[in-house]
């Protein structure tokens, strides 16, 4: 399960060590550890980080498909996870490791910036493959966050990228050793704590007012159901 600790001014959120699905379980703990750093005074950022094969996988489909009726709030409460990254009042940074699929391709999307890992692992938008289409929600926060071509390329070919074609391509920032990922997520981090606060905030609700609407008209739906 996610844990959180401190370096400095740095809060390193590790996301798990295996496939790190959005389990509702996970995502409360992870909602649990952005309380802590939303609460937090002074300067700060945050790192997510995780094992080294996987960062996320995405979507428990299993735990989905066992549970159908629940369906509607589970993906209200995935809408919500990426909403509430993409306008974290710090400065965040997804540190990957290994593979980042579907839903933890747009996690790491939701982060301000993105630091992977060079030399192994991919991040792909596989939903055209296996038949599942992209939310008005989820569309909106990958078109916010990768060039349109790029954006049109990934989701419509499912696309995997390495390290230095995700960097080329402007998906990711920073390319690393394996062994330096997380420090170099950590250094980007670190160099941009002071920037935290309401006023950084209110600059990423502005910016991205169009796509936290479309996630917020999940959860929206959901309560109003």
């Amino acid at each position: 399960m996610p844990e959180l600790e401190r370096r400095g001014e740095v809060f390193v959120l590790h996301l798990g060590a295996d496939e790190n699905r959005f389990h509702p379980d996970w995502i409360d703990s992870v909602n649990t550890a952005l309380d802590a750093v939303e609460q937090s005074e002074g300067p700060r950022a945050l790192v997510t980080c995780a094992g080294e094969k996987f960062y996320s996988n995405g979507l428990d489909l299993a735990w989905l498909s066992a549970h159908p009726a629940q369906g509607g709030e589970y993906m209200a409460s995935v809408h919500a996870l990426l909403a509430r990254v993409l306008a974290l009042p710090v400065i965040s940074v997804a540190a990957i490791p290994g593979h980042a699929f579907a839903a933890g391709a747009m996690l790491s999307l939701a982060h301000d910036f993105r630091v992977m890992r060079a030399d192994r692992g991919w991040w792909c938008l596989p939903e055209v493959d296996i038949q599942m289409a992209f939310t008005p929600g989820m569309s909106a926060l990958i078109q916010a966050r990768l060039a349109p071509q790029v954006a049109h390329a990934a989701m419509t070919t499912g696309r995997r990228y390495g390290g230095d074609d995700a960097r080329a391509a402007g998906v990711v920032d920073v390319v690393a050793a394996e062994a330096d990922v997380l420090s170099a997520a950590v250094e980007l981090a670190a160099a941009n704590a002071a920037k935290a606060g309401p006023t950084l905030g209110t600059i990423k609700a502005r910016m991205y007012g169009p796509a936290l609407a479309a996630l917020g008209s999940v959860a929206a739906q959901n309560t109003e159901a």
